[in-house]
């Protein structure tokens, strides 16, 4: 017996490697608005929250115009600008595959926009594992659990049927929000310790141990 019939992922920080980055394309955003700077430690921060959301946690005093530039800004570096993109976490394609053939359904919330999704599912080839995505620019940004609750509708299911996995508290409460199991895991934006704060309902330190604690859990 499984624990859950569907495994919800955080992608960035979660599934790939993209801190470095993301931190680089919004430090570039911002020097061409010539905004103050943020250190990557207060960029490293916001990962996880849609992408305006974010620029207003670095920039609560600017106007709403200002933000939506240095928006515009990072989906230009992001998606045109910059040539070097990121890797999946070593061992993250292969957790993932294994668990679609354990009969896991699996589905994507990201703080990402579609267009940023979509270019890196389809530079990773993994599309085909994930029936349904859920992004910031489509729906409520984390840690509004609207995201979660759209999965849900789309696989007819309730939040006791689902685990919500990431790297950042942001995708902690927004599982607890909505009454959904969350694990978190500890190699990804935020520290171990500020993910525990959320309860989720236990931690991996490497992102091919999932399918471990699932199989613990079932026990």
């Amino acid at each position: 017996m499984k624990p859950y019939s569907i495994l919800i992922f955080d992608w960035d920080g979660t599934l790939m490697d993209s801190e470095a980055h993301i931190t680089q394309c919004m430090r570039n955003a911002i020097a061409i608005i010539g905004v103050e700077p943020r250190t990557d430690a207060e960029i490293r921060h916001i990962i996880g929250l849609g992408l305006e959301e974010a620029i207003q946690h670095l920039y609560p005093q600017e106007p709403g115009s200002v933000i939506r530039t240095i928006a515009d800004e990072y989906r230009q570096e992001f998606l045109v600008r910059s040539k070097h993109g990121s890797d999946l976490f070593v061992g993250a394609r292969e957790t993932l595959y294994q668990l679609a053939e354990q009969g896991y359904y699996l589905a994507i919330a990201t703080g990402k926009s579609r267009r940023g999704l979509d270019k890196v599912l389809d530079e990773t080839g993994l599309a085909e594992l994930f029936h349904v995505t859920r992004c910031a620019d489509e729906t409520r940004s984390k840690p509004h659990p609207l995201m979660l609750e759209e999965i849900l509708t789309d696989y007819d299911a309730a939040s006791h049927d689902a685990l919500m996995i990431g790297d950042s508290e942001y995708d902690l409460l927004m599982a607890r929000n909505i009454g959904m199991d969350s694990l978190a895991v500890s190699y990804g934006v935020h520290e171990l310790e500020r993910l525990l704060q959320h309860q989720p309902r236990g931690h991996v330190d490497d992102v091919s141990h999932i399918p471990i604690w699932l199989a613990e859990q079932a026990q």
